[in-house]
């Protein structure tokens, strides 16, 4: 991406000074060992789901006013399609740094800096300033997570026992969604329940949902815009809302709705060149901690609805959707190899994307384009913020044709944490 190509050597002599002025004080700090307090968070319990930008553990030195952190994801792989292998590897897909710091009192800044495959990638995950006016009223602006479902704003690595993100939230939801905008989100507590909203307007997708090389339509496609940071592809705010309420025993429930015009409708001297067309997302999440915490279950549910120009070629889908559940149950927590509180952990996840939900014009055939999978999956847990995992996932595509599936297998160990 051009944006973060260009801000590389930037960037980069940020993170530099920041490590470099950390470690000088973490070398004075050996005669006092006050100096670096570490912010804990057992990342394998969850708040409400808007509470994932700020539910991760840190680390400050003294009276330094920031906080730092981060977490590191690497894997080996192996898979196959239909017989065909590329071989074993390795990958080092993220290390995120973590930067945060209380400004003054009920005023915070918050923001993640994430470099993935090795630093090829580098991208500006969010960055923003919180300010309290009360519980209910809270402003927030800057690079903004979208809360669109639940994945998106609590996709941290370390807090799951798969390795591959959810295809729905990764294809249908474009996760990781964020952008510059503005907003308001809030809290309400009433005995066992609490009530969380978020609404933002920010800049949004541009042409590329369907216009580009995939030959189908494509959020994550149309999320990939360089100058998404500075301006917005129709001029037009895309909206993000979500409300949710938690109860302790019960769970946590969300209802979350995106929409946007993503194409230039009109030139930059006002005259309009074509009607205004829109992409929009509607998810529904449910989350839960059952029998003490031993058991969880994660679901999301998505629909995409695009507008899209007329006679266009019917492989660009107007609907798309997709789901996942995972189930994730504790079968031994006990003190091992000299950690007190170590769990092992069973998973496993159903998931299903449907690309172009609708039928061809002539022929009135179902359109196929569809992708379904199923993962198994152990997890270690030496401590809640750290994970050792295994997966094996099994998953069938279908072209839009719907002719034999592409059969693919996948063997996956990895290791995420936080530091």
């Amino acid at each position: 991406m051009k944006i973060f190509t260009y801000n590389f050597k930037n960037i980069s002599g940020i993170i530099g000074i920041i490590f470099y002025f950390f470690i000088s004080i973490s070398a004075n700090a050996q005669k006092d060992s006050t100096l670096i307090k570490r912010i804990a968070a057992d990342t394998s319990k969850q708040k409400m789901n808007m509470d994932g930008v700020y539910n991760k553990p840190l680390f400050t030195i003294g009276k330094l006013p920031v906080a730092i952190g981060g977490y590191l994801e690497a894997n080996t792989q192996y898979s196959g399609t239909n017989g065909i292998s590329n071989g074993f590897s390795f990958q080092a897909r993220r290390l995120s740094i973590f930067l945060s710091s209380t400004i003054a009192k009920k005023i915070k800044f918050n923001s993640e800096i994430e470099y993935e495959n090795g630093g090829k990638d580098i991208e500006v995950e969010y960055a923003f300033m919180d300010v309290e006016f009360h519980p209910l009223l809270n402003l927030r602006g800057g690079i903004i997570l979208n809360p669109i479902g639940s994945f998106n704003e609590n996709h941290d690595g370390p807090k799951w026992d798969f390795i591959d993100r959810p295809i729905s939230s990764t294809t249908i939801i474009p996760s990781t969604l964020s952008n510059v905008g503005f907003g308001f989100y809030g809290k309400y507590f009433y005995q066992r329940w609490t009530f969380g909203y978020e609404a933002y307007l920010t800049n949004g997708f541009d042409g590329n949902i369907i216009s580009n090389p995939d030959g189908q339509t494509s959020l994550a496609d149309g999320n990939q815009n360089p100058d998404k940071f500075s301006e917005t592809n129709s001029g037009l705010p895309m909206f993000t809302g979500k409300i949710a309420i938690r109860n302790r025993q019960i769970g946590e429930f969300g209802i979350s709705y995106l929409t946007d015009v993503y194409n230039q409708w009109r030139t930059d001297d006002g005259l309009i060149v074509a009607p205004k067309r829109s992409a929009s997302i509607f998810a529904l999440d449910y989350s839960a901690s059952l029998f003490k915490n031993r058991f969880t279950i994660t679901t999301e549910i998505a629909k995409v609805w695009v507008q899209l120009p007329p006679n266009y070629l019917e492989s660009y889908g107007s609907q798309q959707q997709g789901a996942f559940i995972d189930f994730v149950g504790v079968v031994r927590k006990h003190k091992m190899f000299g950690w007190e509180n170590t769990k092992i952990e069973l998973a496993l996840r159903l998931e299903y994307a449907d690309y172009n939900v609708g039928k061809f014009r002539e022929t009135g055939g179902t359109i196929y384009d569809d992708v379904w999978a199923i993962v198994p999956g152990i997890g270690f847990r030496p401590v809640g913020s750290t994970v050792l995992r295994f997966n094996y996932g099994y998953q069938q595509q279908r072209d839009v044709l719907g002719n034999p599936p592409a059969r693919t297998g996948t063997m996956q160990f990895g290791i995420s944490t936080y530091f």
